[in-house]
């Protein structure tokens, strides 16, 4: 197999920095919207490296550090400089935080548009079996490609992650298995491995989506926009799946920049795979897999800066709600001086997690 690294990477770093520029457009645009002046829209994050050009009030920017980009408004943590952001009233400023991720989560479902339309919708809510690995407790129980997962040990099955959690919480213990065969439904009994055959998993299955199909643009926009809520829904239940043990805690870790590449590494190549095997008439484009991991990485960006952290937009929205209600904003000093520690805590978290990508390699799961 040719080596992906290289493509992997490329493709990493455009997605990565184009998903961030999203972000900060969005902010940039519904800041023009709002009547507030922004000083400068930045390519990059600085040192500056030259002035691109000047478009009304803001100065455009190539920076050095090929990492996204930035905007700069007038007075954003000022709010005694006239026609700054912290001089706006407070629903102008809600508009202008709410915008950056909006506009994530809007590249997301502009993706997930394509994607329904090139290979249907793939339902995140039911799981069923792509492949079964010879001479595997699944053969031996009789399952078979195609059949759909209903229940595993009398608990229902609503996901990859809850299927894996409840075949790991019985390995050498057999465990029945409610099939949803085309019109039928059966029970079957398998005995999850504890020591599997390199390449497989415990009870020797490869999981994939139930996939609807849609032929129209209409239908498309509606199952996006499905897409969209099932990724959004699946990070925010997260923390509670790794409580109840149905998330191994290697799957629900924070991964910094190396473990997003390591990931992003795995699909080119998956897809390059495709495109050499696949017959020409196949339905699905050889690029699927790294649009869909991008989809998915807008999405979390969006929701991630949504998080009511200080420094992140969540955090920043949280400090102007109360305005709303007691029409008294919070002092500028001390929200400065919060988000000011937040982004130090920030930076450290970041580093901590980039750190551990090298020292603790994420395993991708094999189920």
């Amino acid at each position: 197999m040719e080596n992906t690294s290289a493509l992997a990477g490329l493709i990493f770093f455009l997605a990565f920095a184009g998903l961030i520029l999203v972000h900060e457009m969005g902010h940039f645009l519904a800041a023009r919207f709002f009547g507030i002046e922004v000083e400068e829209f930045g390519f990059g994050l600085p040192p500056k490296m030259l002035t691109l050009f000047h478009w009304k009030e803001t100065k455009f920017t190539l920076n050095w550090l090929p990492l996204g980009g930035f905007v700069r408004p007038k007075g954003e943590n000022d709010p005694t400089i006239p026609g700054g952001l912290a001089a706006a009233s407070p629903w102008r400023r809600l508009g202008v935080l709410f915008a950056g991720p909006i506009m994530n989560l809007l590249a997301g479902l502009l993706i997930f548009v394509f994607l329904v339309r090139m290979d249907g919708y793939h339902d995140l809510g039911r799981v069923m079996l792509a492949e079964i690995a010879p001479n595997s407790p699944a053969e031996s129980a009789g399952m078979l490609a195609g059949d759909v997962v209903v229940q595993a040990a009398g608990q229902p099955v609503t996901d990859f992650d809850t299927l894996s959690g409840i075949i790991r919480a019985h390995l050498e213990q057999p465990m029945e298995f409610v099939l949803q065969r085309g019109e039928e439904t059966l029970t079957v009994t398998a005995t999850p491995r504890s020591n599997p055959p390199e390449g497989q998993g415990a009870i020797g299955i490869r999981m994939s989506e139930v996939v609807i199909p849609v032929n129209t643009w209409g239908g498309s926009v509606r199952y996006a926009a499905a897409s969209v809520y099932d990724q959004g829904r699946a990070l925010l239940l997260l923390p509670a799946k790794l409580l109840r043990g149905t998330l191994a805690p290697e799957e629900g870790r924070f991964i910094g920049l190396k473990g997003i590449f390591d990931i992003f590494n795995l699909t080119v190549s998956t897809d390059v795979q495709s495109r050499e095997t696949l017959p020409t008439t196949t339905a699905q484009a050889p690029t699927y897999s790294t649009l869909y991991l991008i989809a998915t990485l807008t999405i979390s960006i969006g929701l991630f800066n949504l998080l009511p952290f200080p420094a992140l937009d969540g955090g920043r929205i949280l400090f102007v709600f109360p305005e709303l209600i007691t029409r008294r904003r919070v002092p500028h000093q001390f929200e400065n001086a919060v988000h000011a520690t937040g982004m130090l805590l920030l930076l450290l978290f970041m580093l901590y997690i980039n750190v551990m990508d090298f020292i603790n390699p994420i395993v991708l799961p094999t189920p």
